[in-house]
C-alpha cells in the first residue's frame, strides 16, 4: 500500500485534488469527514466538546454549530489546542479503522488539514501539498463559503506558514491558477510517480540511479531530512542513528542526483530484521549491492574484510532514488562514511580536489552504454584517489579531534 499525506492551507483545493485522485481509483481519508462523523449527536466527541466550550456551540436541534464553535476555538491558543485533543484523537482511532480495511495495493490519500502542524509527514510514502498564496486564499473563503475576513485570516494565521509547508512537502501543487492546470498535474502525479511508486514497495523493486553528474541542489539536504524523518520512524530504536552521508550532504558538491542515507544498527542481525520494514516504508533490499560505494584499499589496519560489511536499500519511489547503508556502529566503513563527509565539508580545497575527481570519472563513466560498466569505470577512477583519502582523512581527524 502506498500511502499519501494530503494538505494544504484552508481554502486551498485539497478537496479538488481529492476527487481527481479518487476518480483516478485512489483510497480517500478525509480527516474533516471523519472529524464531522465523530462529533455527530449521541457522540462522546460532542459531549466532550459541550463540556469544554459550553451548549452555546450547540444549534436548537443539537447538531454542533460549526461556525460557533470556531468563533471560540479559534480566538486563542489555548481553546485550539483543546479542541485539537478532543478531535484529534478521535479521529485518529476512526482513521485506522478504515485503513485496516483497505486492500494491500491501494494508494491510499488522507487528506489531513494540520499534517503540518502536527508533525505527522513521517507516516507517509509521500506529502502532497496544495498550494495557494494567502491573499487568494483569503478572497477564496470569503467569496465561496460565506466567511468573514477577519475570520479567514484567523483561520489562516493558526496554521502552517507556506515556508513550513515547502519545507514539509514531497510534491507542491500550485493551485494559484485555472482548474484545469490542477487536475492534469494531478493526473499526470498519478500516472508517473504514483502508480509506479505503489507497484514498486509491492515487487520490491528499486528504482534506477542517474548515471550523470548533477550541479549542486540546495534541495536535497531538506529531502534528505524528510527521509531521515521516515527511516527513524521505521526502524524505531532500532536504528543508533540516521545521517545524510555521501556528495548531496555536502553543499557545493556536484553528485549523482541520489541521497545516500546511513542507518546505524548494533549488529548485522539487527540490520536483517529491519528488511520488512524498510520495504513497508519504500525502501526494498538490494541483494546485490550496486550502489556507488569506494572503499579505500587501506583499512585504518582492519584485517577483517567482514567489518566493511553492510547492508543496502534502494528507494521504491521513482522521483526520488535513494541508497539506505545499513552498517554496524563503530565499524570502520560506518566512521569512514561521516568522517569523509565531515571533512568534505570542513575543508574547501578537499572539495575541489574531490569534485575534480569526480567530473574526470564521470567523463570516462559516459564512453560505456550498459550501466553496470559505466558504474564499475566511474568507481574504478576514484578509486586510486580514495585510497589516499581515507589517509588523509583519518589525519585530519586526530588533528582537529573529530568523532563521529
Amino acid at each position: 500500500m502506498l500511502r499519501i499525506g494530503l494538505t494544504g492551507g484552508i481554502g486551498a483545493g485539497k478537496s479538488t485534488v481529492s476527487k481527481v485522485l479518487a476518480g483516478l481509483g485512489a483510497v480517500i481519508v478525509d480527516a474533516d469527514l471523519i472529524a464531522r462523523e465523530v462529533v455527530e449527536p449521541g457522540t462522546p466527541g460532542l459531549a466532550a466538546l459541550v463540556d469544554r466550550f459550553g451548549e452555546a456551540i450547540l444549534t436548537s436541534n443539537g447538531e454542533l454549530d460549526r461556525q460557533a464553535l470556531a468563533a471560540t476555538a479559534f480566538a486563542d491558543d489555548e481553546s485550539r489546542l483543546a479542541l485539537n485533543s478532543i478531535v484529534h484523537p478521535l479521529v485518529g482511532a476512526r482513521t485506522m479503522e478504515i485503513i485496516e480495511s483497505v486492500p494491500e495495493d491501494a494508494v491510499l490519500v488522507q487528506d489531513i488539514p494540520l499534517l503540518v502542524e502536527n508533525g505527522l509527514g513521517a507516516a507517509f510514502h509521500l506529502v502532497l501539498i496544495v498550494s495557494v498564496e494567502a491573499e487568494e486564499r483569503v478572497r477564496r473563503l470569503v467569496g465561496s463559503r460565506g466567511m468573514s475576513e477577519a475570520d479567514a485570516r484567523s483561520r489562516i494565521a493558526a496554521q502552517a506558514d507556506d515556508d513550513q509547508r515547502r519545507a514539509a512537502a514531497d510534491i507542491l501543487l500550485d493551485n494559484n491558477g485555472a482548474p484545469d492546470a490542477l487536475e492534469s498535474s494531478v493526473r499526470a502525479l498519478w500516472s508517473e510517480r504514483l502508480v509506479p511508486f505503489e507497484s514498486n514497495i509491492r515487487t520490491g523493486t528499486v528504482v534506477s540511479a542517474p548515471r550523470v553528474l548533477a550541479s549542486p541542489n540546495p534541495q536535497w539536504a531538506a529531502q534528505a531530512r524528510r527521509l531521515i524523518a521516515r527511516l527513524e520512524l521505521a526502524c524505531g530504536d532500532r536504528a543508533l542513528r540516521v545521517d545524510h552521508i555521501g556528495s548531496t550532504a555536502v553543499d557545493g558538491l556536484p553528485a549523482k542526483d541520489v541521497i545516500d542515507i546511513q542507518i546505524t544498527v548494533a549488529s548485522l542481525e539487527t540490520a536483517d530484521e529491519l528488511a520488512g520494514s524498510l520495504l513497508a516504508a519504500g525502501f526494498p533490499r538490494i541483494d546485490n549491492i550496486t550502489a556507488d560505494d569506494p572503499k579505500p584499499t587501506y583499512q585504518g589496519g582492519e584485517t577483517d574484510p567482514a567489518l566493511w560489511s553492510k547492508r543496502i536499500h534502494g528507494a521504491a519511489d521513482p522521483a526520488r532514488p535513494a541508497n539506505i547503508h545499513v552498517r554496524v556502529a563503530e565499524w570502520p566503513g560506518q566512521r569512514f562514511a561521516l568522517l569523509f563527509r565531515d571533512w568534505l565539508r570542513a575543508d574547501e580545497a578537499v572539495r575541489a580536489e574531490y569534485s575534480a575527481i569526480k567530473m574526470r570519472a564521470a567523463d570516462k563513466a559516459a564512453a560505456y552504454t550498459s550501466d553496470r560498466d559505466a558504474r564499475d569505470a566511474y568507481m574504478d577512477a576514484k578509486a586510486p584517489w580514495f585510497d589516499l583519502a581515507f589517509n588523509r582523512a583519518s589525519q585530519w581527524a586526530e588533528q582537529t579531534g573529530w568523532s563521529p
